[in-house]
């Protein structure tokens, strides 16, 4: 594993760094303490900084030898945001903020880009500008759509824009990056059926919604397996089936809701299409009333090929070639994905480990992601760190793609 020398050297301090955020988790776009001490030590660094940009986001700047009159620049993105859940690790850096835990190594994710901005920031061995992304809100808030329209892309005009997630269960010294697809769309949906209430023993006085709910269900997974083509991944999951409050009462309304996920656009359009006319064709059929919702919540996260394999090299060039893995897509979601919209990049995974790295007071459970005994590997800092270094000089040493 070839790292950079310096980024070990500094890799305590940084890593008491993401002990501190960890410490002191904050929701999306609540990021006010985080984006402090992202500043601080931006600022710290020599490093220009642009503040407040998707609410709590912060920019910074590094321009190369040539102070960036060469025009070229590349984006790196570390997402700063917790999740709303109790933590129940009891080691020194546990959450103090109850209900409130970096369960996904967000606190991380911004380690690992504090490292390279170091070592960006002292030695400037390149021409160009290395824009560091450090965003509010991946959880469930769309901050990157948010900088976005705060003019992200205007402001900080960058060739490619890349991304890096923490991924559990490989041993550390393993990436994963594909081209393509390789994280969901996320979408919900809310389906309220309305009936006619009445006394439970004598149906044949109402319009009972909770059998038309039924059918509607059952209906709904005939368009995964009949509608769309078997090569084409998509998901309808029913998760929440509320009606009725009385054993003996037959309810006025059923309401269903759920999750949809896909790889595409167009399955996606299908998707909501064939549900919409399947839940109000079912109630029609049994004369009830139909009222449907759906929202499209992140879409699915595309890596382009070019930025892909370029990721995959420098990977390679780090820890060998058989250590960079091809990137198992997951009907997980990332607010990446409107970033990989707007631009090209890649989407990368880095190994987290088996969960051997956590201290005395661990949780008794998996260190898996999105769980309240999870903690994010230290020793990921300088290989994040050395993986952002390289990919930036590269990136930025090759000829232009314009």
């Amino acid at each position: 594993m070839k790292l950079i020398d310096s980024l070990l050297t500094d890799a305590a301090a940084i890593a008491a760094v993401r002990r501190d955020l960890h410490a002191h988790p904050e929701l999306c776009f609540q990021e006010v303490r985080t984006a402090d001490v992202v500043a601080q030590k931006l600022t710290e660094w020599g490093i220009p900084i642009h503040r407040g940009m998707g609410t709590t986001g912060v920019v910074g700047i590094v321009q190369g030898r040539d102070a960036g009159q060469c025009g070229r620049g590349v984006g790196l993105r570390a997402d700063m945001d917790a999740l709303p859940m109790q933590e129940f690790n009891q080691f020194a850096h546990a959450s103090t903020h109850a209900g409130k835990m970096h369960a996904c190594g967000h606190d991380g994710h911004t380690a690992m880009l504090l490292s390279a901005a170091q070592h960006l920031a002292k030695h400037r061995d390149f021409d160009g500008t290395v824009y560091l992304i450090f965003q509010p809100a991946e959880e469930g808030g769309g901050g990157a759509r948010e900088m976005i329209k705060d003019g992200l892309f205007e402001k900080f005009p960058m060739e490619a824009v890349f991304g890096m997630h923490n991924w559990p269960g490989a041993s550390v010294g393993t990436f994963a990056v594909s081209a393509g697809p390789v994280m969901a769309s996320s979408n919900e949906f809310k389906i309220t059926i309305r009936g006619k209430g009445c006394h439970a023993a004598m149906p044949h006085l109402g319009l009972d919604p909770v059998p038309v709910a039924c059918q509607m269900v059952q209906a709904f997974q005939t368009i995964i397996s009949r509608n769309k083509k078997p090569v084409d991944a998509g998901v309808i999951s029913v998760t929440m089936i509320h009606a009725g409050e009385a054993t003996n009462v037959v309810p006025d309304f059923c309401e269903l809701q759920g999750t949809v996920r896909t790889f595409s656009i167009e399955v996606l359009d299908l998707i909501e299409k064939r549900m919409k006319e399947v839940a109000e064709h079912t109630c029609a059929a049994f004369e009830a009333q139909c009222e449907f919702e759906f929202v499209r919540n992140y879409p699915p996260t595309v890596n382009s090929a070019a930025e892909a394999d370029f990721a995959r090299q420098v990977m390679s060039d780090i820890v060998g070639a058989d250590q960079v893995l091809a990137q198992e897509p997951t009907m997980g979601a990332e607010d990446f994905a409107y970033m990989l919209q707007a631009k090209p990049g890649a989407y990368c995974f880095i190994s987290n480990g088996d969960g051997a790295h956590r201290e005395m007071g661990h949780g008794a459970g998996p260190c898996t992601l999105h769980n309240p005994n999870y903690d994010f590997n230290d020793e990921l800092i300088p290989l994040g760190g050395t993986y952002w270094v390289q990919l930036a000089k590269r990136w930025l040493n090759q000829p232009s793609q314009a």
